[in-house]
């Protein structure tokens, strides 16, 4: 018999399935066979990943080289991502935190997907020469303007005191997503920023299927969570709030504002556009690695 027919079941059915063909016996009694078999209760272990890119490796260390050489010049380096969109309202939050027994906090019993409800969108970067984190927390979609946005704000609040001396700034992000390497809307949005920033922006972007490794998820998004665990986000201000107030004994800050701008979806980019980026890409899988110049150079 396939042992899947067997160990999908719980023990009272097994127990009936066995009694059904003859052979008497408890749940109880089915338990402990199971365990004399050395079976066990277990969740899915999530082990088995996609497919693997052949360069993914490669690119791990490119990434790395590249961050080696911008610290080394005293230049940003930063990780940037959005984190999980959360309700805003009184609904439940997963985790648990201190409360008098007995007096745990009331939230609304449903939390179905509504397009009416209002959502917060998270979206960081996190500084690993000074680990310091900025988020913006969007009230619209999370769309490459809004993404670009964000860097936008870390730069004016956090990172220009920092950098002054800085000619280039290093952008480790995920391959997908609002900052994906296919995306023309996010290199037009950096090419408008480096014109602002008079900045060189490289951005290197992790390969697909890798994103768990991306230094912004546990290093700032993962403290986030554990601030605000089994707290009711009933407000925007209470989302910047909670994350402007998670530190880490290792020294991490965080810096949050609210954005209210509404980003539009849908956003098409010309061929014009797209041929008008300062883009450079790297002699190294140059769809991953580039840098949009913040001034074209003389040819």
């Amino acid at each position: 018999m396939s042992p899947l027919r067997w160990t999908c079941k719980s023990t009272r059915p097994l127990a009936d399935l066995l009694t059904a063909q003859g052979h008497p016996i408890s749940h109880m009694k089915v338990a402990q066979l199971l365990h004399t078999l050395h079976y066990s209760l277990q969740g899915n272990a999530k082990t088995k990943e996609g497919k693997q890119h052949p360069d993914r490796d490669a690119q791990f260390r490119y990434i790395q080289g590249q961050g080696k050489a911008f610290l080394g010049r005293g230049w940003p380096v930063v990780s940037v991502d959005t984190k999980k969109k959360e309700l805003v309202g009184n609904y439940a939050n997963s985790g648990q935190e201190w409360q008098p027994a007995g007096e745990p906090e009331e939230v609304a019993v449903h939390d179905f997907p509504d397009p009416d409800v209002p959502k917060a969108v998270p979206r960081g970067v996190y500084d690993l020469q000074h680990n310091l984190g900025w988020v913006t927390v969007g009230c619209s979609h999370d769309t490459a303007s809004f993404a670009v946005e964000s860097i936008r704000r870390w730069w004016r609040e956090m990172g220009k005191a920092l950098y002054p001396q800085a000619e280039q700034v290093l952008i480790c992000a995920d391959s997908g997503g609002s900052n994906g390497y296919r995306l023309r809307l996010w290199k037009v949005e950096l090419q408008r920023w480096a014109k602002e920033a008079g900045l060189d922006v490289t951005v290197c972007h992790y390969p697909p299927g890798t994103s768990k490794w991306n230094k912004i998820e546990h290093r700032l998004f993962s403290y986030i969570t554990m601030k605000w665990r089994g707290r009711p986000l009933v407000s925007y201000q209470v989302v910047v709030n909670l994350i402007a107030a998670t530190t880490t004994k290792a020294g991490l800050r965080v810096q949050a504002d609210l954005d209210t701008e509404v980003y539009p979806t849908k956003v098409k980019v010309t061929d014009e556009q797209l041929a008008n980026i300062n883009l450079y890409p790297h002699h190294f899988h140059g769809e991953w690695n580039y840098t949009i110049k913040h001034q074209a150079e003389d040819v």
